[in-house]
């Protein structure tokens, strides 16, 4: 394919999706948190932050929630110094006409691109031919870039595959500028970083990213040709995450290995218990985070012992770089 002619500004390396937090008691935005862990992650080293994705509780926020969380998170970055840390804004909805509208709230609020799911509410009723005019439609409206957000979990078992993907990217010149692989399929992300010339450790290719999304396989993204991750875990482990990647971007592959099998343990933890297991495990070790909103279940002390164990060893090597 080569160059796509995106001018995307976004580098290669980390990206966290970010956590939405609350007032304990009213569920109520919490906006000094939520800039306070903007500005920890960007100093820990992040590339980029992801606001309004699934770890951000996006299906539970209103447009103008949604809207003042990315607004908050761009004036954080700014005033902190960190301009050049990117944002991508989730901006999935069901229909077109309403992707669109998020999609301009997104770029009003100071985001560089926006993540979108596939639509699956209607799954019966839906096919190829209504998926892939969803994302031509929604792309020529955008203001930013398009980013493909592939998570089969969050949408039905609705799962692209590279031949698809690649036949987006090609009708749409440009406006659709990477894909995020939260079905760990490293094989896809491998065949679609190829086909686009994506951003790598290596090189800036065409600016395509090819986004591996679980912190899991950050090692094996890099690996594959592919351009960082946006992982949860690096919510908690942001500086063992960038470690890890760029470990792998010096040649020391050997290294790169040995902490990526303490990044995998540790994430695993964060995984299985996912938004809820996530802010407890920033409460307990950088002092805030609260509990999702319901109905999500807040997690028992003994649960949140659990998660303090799991991520010990991890927690070391954060700690310690």
């Amino acid at each position: 394919m080569g160059s796509t002619g995106t001018s995307t500004p976004l580098r290669h390396g980390i990206y966290a999706p970010t956590m939405t937090f609350f007032n304990a008691e009213t569920e109520d935005l919490d906006i000094p948190t939520i800039k306070k862990h903007a500005v920890r992650l960007a100093q820990a080293g992040l590339v980029g932050l992801v606001t309004m994705g699934s770890n951000g509780e996006a299906v539970h926020m209103s447009r103008e929630e949604k809207l003042a969380v990315t607004k908050a998170t761009r004036e954080a970055l700014d005033e902190a110094g960190f301009k050049d840390v990117s944002i991508i804004a989730g901006t999935s909805d069901q229909s077109i006409r309403g992707t669109v509208l998020l999609c301009k709230d997104a770029a009003e609020a100071g985001a560089q691109a926006c993540l979108i799911l596939p639509p699956s509410y209607y799954r019966a009723q839906s096919s190829e031919a209504l998926i892939f005019e969803y994302f031509i439609s929604v792309a020529e409206q955008s203001p930013i870039p398009v980013i493909i957000y592939n998570y089969p979990g969050a949408v039905s078992g609705v799962d692209l595959d590279s031949d698809f993907m690649i036949r987006l990217v090609e009708a749409t010149k440009g406006k659709i500028c990477g894909a995020k692989f939260t079905d760990a399929n490293t094989g896809k992300l491998t065949r679609l970083a190829y086909a686009t010339d994506a951003c790598s450790v290596k090189s800036q290719g065409s600016g395509w990213m090819a986004f591996g999304g679980i912190a899991d396989f950050t090692m094996q993204t890099a690996a594959s040709g592919g351009s960082g991750i946006i992982a949860g875990g690096a919510n908690v482990l942001p500086k063992l995450c960038v470690k890890v990647w760029d470990l792998w971007a010096q040649g020391e592959y050997e290294k790169a290995m040995e902490l990526q099998k303490v990044l995998s343990k540790g994430d695993w933890v964060l995984t299985k218990t996912a938004i809820a297991g996530t802010k407890a495990a920033i409460e307990m070790e950088y002092g805030y985070g609260g509990f999702p909103r319901r109905p999500l279940q807040r997690l028992t002390e003994e649960e949140r012992q659990k998660v303090k164990a799991g991520i010990e060893e991890a927690m070391k090597v954060e700690r310690s770089l």
